[in-house]
């Protein structure tokens, strides 16, 4: 079993694993435009493409689809008076953000990401 804490600094911590929030419109990937895959920064699994991510304005990168069936786990989540669907790593359950039905594209989701949660690999 991996040892998280001193595995990720504090904030990533705090966030992939306590399921905390990174401060909007401050994240390294909320705009990024480079082509090529978001892993996942706990356990490197492929999450989103480059050609799925798309600009919301909501402070965080969103994307419509995840880049392969089975590598996004969705979970009820009741917290702070909310009713959402948080969104977690299948492969190490690290929590990713939130998924919302209000995506402007095709698909009609937008999943709304932490950017500390992910890594990126450019093609």
């Amino acid at each position: 079993m991996k040892d998280w804490k001193k595995e990720l600094s504090e904030e990533e911590y705090k966030v992939m694993r306590e399921k905390g929030t990174e401060f909007p419109f401050r994240g390294e990937y909320y705009i990024h435009n480079d082509n090529g895959i978001y892993r996942c920064k706990g356990c490197g699994e492929e999450l989103f493409s480059s050609k799925s991510k798309f600009d919301t304005n909501c402070g965080w990168p969103s994307f419509d689809n995840e880049i392969a069936t089975g590598k996004i786990k969705e979970i009820l989540d009741k917290t702070h008076g909310m009713i959402r669907t948080e969104v977690v790593c299948a492969k190490c359950d690290s929590h990713l953000g939130h998924v919302f039905n209000d995506g402007p594209t095709e698909s009609g989701i937008r999943y709304c990401v932490n950017s500390i949660s992910l890594d990126f690999e450019g093609k």
